[in-house]
């Protein structure tokens, strides 16, 4: 079970102010640094770890009936820097499974970006963007347990190959005006999550650099 309740109400005051650049590191892997991420738990553990594939140091994760994730607090304006940016692949991907429901929300890779709702927690929000198994690309739903306070976007489907990089770049605020129908002047954190805890599967990926842009 994802409990985002639990994780959502334990990002706390932010660490870093929003900076006006235009080009905001957020994980830094190429420089074999983890700093500023923070695991969080929820059932089992996934294994992540700095390795260098290719020359280059990036994040691996290996999930096995396991769900834990990184997530790194850091205030963004999305006025200023918009996009997200990242590359990420996938060893083994989860087939089989209804991931609209709570017994079939495990994916092999997801990055997501949240917004507090501050003392009413209940009214954070998050967009999970997910490489899916068993969803086709540009599928959009609400999360099982969180509903629409998380919705799934789906860059990548079974049809996606594995052991093979894919760049993605978002426009955080357009998505989250077109998801929540909101215009979300700032994001307050970025997580990272392979799971597989309730479907007991299997799954590896590898993430490169994350960072915001202005264009």
């Amino acid at each position: 079970m994802k409990h985002y309740w639990l994780l959502l109400s334990l990002i706390g005051p932010l660490h870093h102010a929003a900076v006006a650049d235009s080009h905001l590191p957020i994980g830094e892997f190429s420089r074999n640094s983890l700093e500023g991420w923070e695991a969080k738990r929820f059932k089992g553990e996934t294994q992540y770890r700095l390795q260098t594939i290719d020359g280059v140091a990036v994040l691996i994760a290996d999930s096995r009936a396991a769900g834990s994730g990184l997530f790194k607090e850091h205030a963004v304006d999305l006025q200023q820097t918009p996009f997200l940016n990242w590359s990420w692949r996938i060893g083994k991907r989860l087939v089989g499974l209804n991931e609209q429901s709570k017994a079939g929300d495990d994916y092999a890779a997801r990055v997501y970006v949240v917004v507090k709702g501050g003392l009413a927690f209940w009214q954070t929000k998050a967009i999970n963007y997910v490489w899916a198994g068993n969803s086709k690309k540009d599928s959009v739903w609400p999360n099982a347990f969180a509903g629409d306070h998380a919705m799934m976007l789906a860059l990548r489907g079974p049809e996606a190959a594995l052991n093979v990089w894919q760049h993605e770049k978002r426009n955080i605020r357009a998505d989250f005006k077109q998801l929540f129908g909101e215009d979300i002047m700032a994001i307050d954190a970025v997580a990272i999550m392979t799971d597989t805890d309730n479907s007991g599967g299997q799954a590896a990926a590898a993430y490169g650099d994350i960072w915001f842009s202005k264009d």
